[in-house]
């Protein structure tokens, strides 16, 4: 089940919503479990077995681990099994493949969804409890719900146990969160229908054009669509979490922040898929030293967290290249280029921050090397112009480019700047911002609905991390 569809919107999550506010607290996550549960089951019936092996074996290790404390042997165990989950399911075929060994059964395993996530939230859990910095959760029902949470469950954002532990145990109701909840889902919703969809119905049929038939121009108008739609397509996913969250009492912590205003990388990276970066901030770069054992073996530990998280992303050789070249150029900043960019214009800064974002998108978008390579050499004139049989025109028109120039809008913080002039957001403003905002939102919704029920077009990127 996702978002975007009519079983969501129309029956799945009103239910739900009825169900647990007419019901007392001491019920309430057991309500959410359940639903949780269902909306796994809708689309991966037999996966929830392995959401359910997940829930048993971290709440047991939790346990074992508080009373046998400085075991780290239960850690690494626990973490261990976590991960041999997500290597049987998602890199066992591509192991294989790697290494030349002729295993049929291995084509036949398919990824269930979210994996990544839900394992990384697992982790964390266990590493928290070693750490001290989390108590453990004695109530199984309250630690599944941890991990199996529907608004976050899919495609993040990546919750650390430490920031909701309390909030499963108790947590503030109120009307205010509740239409903010409403107000950040219909955005989130938006973006993903109506921005998401509309850059990738351009991006999506140049891509799968022979690369002889790809112009410069037509190269560059995909890879910059590809680059909104799965903008648009992550964050609006990211915001409908968070605003699920809050109509359930939950606040999540944000997951983007204006990325493709960043003036380097490693701003980037501080401002893109913040759950995850930070994730490999804290349980993996700090506890391989960091920074603090010399030159080398920061810029060895920079190079190994970029590998995995492309690898992250999927099992497949595009997907390290595309952590690659991130992480050289992470490591090259850190040389000295950063010193050196930071005396350009921000401007340029800035445009070289897109180039390299672009670039990498190239890898990340097409699997197969030599397609990516031919549809490089396009962007950068490499090749020889030849006829073509479609022009630039010919996937443009009105209504794309005026969703086009609302991409790039809201892409800055320049809506919000005239958000946080006009306040719109604030319940307590006066009645003419309330009515604004309600008609802001209804409107969204009705939008939204129409483009739901008429279309047939609307992938997430993100399901299958």
């Amino acid at each position: 089940m996702v978002f975007t569809s009519p079983t969501f919107l129309f029956a799945f999550l009103p239910l739900v919503i009825f169900l647990y506010y007419i019901s007392p607290f001491k019920v309430r996550n057991s309500i959410l479990l359940i639903a949780s549960l269902l909306f796994y089951a809708w689309g991966e019936l037999t996966f929830v077995l392995v959401l359910f092996f997940s829930m048993i074996v971290n709440y047991i290790f939790g346990r074992l681990m508080t009373k046998y404390s400085g075991k780290k042997w239960l850690l690494y165990l626990g973490v261990m099994l976590n991960l041999s989950i997500l290597i049987f399911y998602k890199y066992l075929h591509f192991i294989l493949l790697t290494f030349n060994i002729n295993y049929t059964f291995s084509e036949s395993i398919h990824l269930p969804l979210g994996i990544s996530f839900f394992t990384f939230q697992a982790i964390s859990y266990l590493v928290d409890i070693h750490r001290g910095m989390a108590k453990v959760q004695k109530n199984v029902i309250n630690l599944g719900l941890y991990i199996s949470f529907f608004p976050q469950l899919i495609a993040g954002p990546i919750v650390r146990y430490n920031n909701i532990a309390k909030q499963l145990k108790k947590r503030i109701h109120s009307n205010e969160l509740f239409v903010a909840g409403v107000e950040r889902f219909s955005y989130g919703l938006a973006k993903k229908l109506i921005i998401a969809n509309a850059m990738g119905a351009v991006a999506d049929p140049i891509f799968a054009l022979d690369s002889s038939q790809i112009s410069f121009s037509l190269a560059w108008l995909a890879i910059t669509c590809y680059a909104l739609q799965i903008y648009f397509d992550f964050s609006g996913y990211s915001d409908m979490a968070i605003g699920l969250g809050r109509m359930f009492g939950f606040r999540f912590q944000e997951n983007f922040n204006y990325p493709y205003i960043a003036t380097s990388l490693k701003e980037f990276w501080q401002r893109w898929h913040i759950s995850l970066s930070r994730w490999f901030r804290d349980y993996l770069y700090i506890p391989l030293g960091g920074n603090r054992n010399g030159v080398l073996r920061t810029y060895f530990n920079l190079f190994l967290v970029f590998i995995l998280c492309g690898l992250w992303h999927g099992a497949s050789w595009n997907f390290l290249l595309w952590g690659l070249i991130h992480g050289c150029v992470l490591i090259i900043e850190k040389i000295g280029l950063s010193q050196v960019i930071l005396k350009l214009p921000k401007i340029f800064r800035h445009l070289y921050t897109l180039l390299i974002v672009l670039v990498a998108w190239v890898f990340f978008r097409i699997e197969d090397f030599s397609l990516a390579k031919d549809f490089l050499a396009r962007m950068f004139y490499l090749k020889k112009e030849i006829s073509y049989l479609y022009d630039f025109n010919y996937f443009i028109n009105n209504q794309f480019l005026l969703t086009g120039l609302f991409a790039l809008i809201i892409a800055t913080p320049v809506m919000r700047k005239i958000v946080t002039y006009y306040p719109l957001t604030s319940f307590k403003g006066s009645m003419k911002s309330q009515l604004l905002r309600a008609f802001c939102i209804i409107f969204l919704l009705l939008i939204s609905a129409v483009l739901v029920s008429a279309s047939t077009y609307n992938p997430f990127i993100y399901f299958r991390f």
